[in-house]
């Protein structure tokens, strides 16, 4: 059956590349110690990864890989936008707050929620080389009749983990309502962050 072998290809590829630490899946995390809009936030992350991954595969990772201008937006903006939050995370560090989940916690909205997982989905570079990029070369090397059966696999994979991350996280939300256990999510966040800035500004 070559088809399910092809699926389990992209099943498997996917799962280790999105189980490494990155600013989706540290937002993901958080939200999910918050029970705050998780439901939203890992519907949005599973379908801005599908639409990646199934323009990855179509070929698109080729033309973003022949455009140094796209290249270079991607990488300084970027770049940016994990340096911003990374700061914001680590000034939340020094500032006296547990997380509490109860009704007079200050929530965000549906619309901030939703425009944050976007943008930090969207504006690190890492997302596309991994799905647009890696998975579409990958993918692409299959024989046409393979490739939905691949990208169906890496989507399956992509659904699973920010299923099993977000609403896993809501059951360690009493630990964190300890202020030193927030403040270390805090500083792990921060210093993850602003690694990955560095990373994207000056890696090779």
């Amino acid at each position: 059956m070559p088809y399910l072998s092809t699926f389990f290809n992209g099943l498997a590829l996917c799962f280790g590349l999105i189980v490494a630490i990155g600013s989706q899946n540290a937002h993901v995390l958080r939200m999910g110690l918050k029970r705050e809009h998780v439901g939203l936030t890992v519907f949005a992350c599973i379908l801005i990864d599908a639409a990646l991954i199934g323009l990855g595969v179509a070929g698109v990772g080729t033309l973003v890989q022949s455009s140094p201008l796209l290249l270079g937006a991607a990488r300084w903006g970027g770049a940016a936008f994990l340096l911003w939050y990374g700061l914001r995370s680590w000034r939340a560090v020094f500032a006296n707050a547990a997380l509490t989940v109860g009704p007079a916690t200050l929530r965000s909205s549906a619309r901030q929620a939703l425009a944050s997982v976007v943008a930090l989905s969207l504006l690190n570079p890492h997302v596309y080389l991994d799905t647009v990029v890696l998975l579409g070369a990958i993918g692409g090397n299959f024989a046409p009749p393979e490739r939905p059966a691949f990208a169906l696999g890496a989507m399956s994979a992509s659904a699973l983990w920010f299923c099993a991350l977000g609403y896993g996280a809501t059951r360690l939300s009493g630990l964190f309502a300890r202020p030193a256990a927030w403040k270390w999510i805090d500083g792990l966040t921060g210093t993850m962050m602003l690694a990955l800035s560095a990373s994207v500004a000056f890696g090779s």
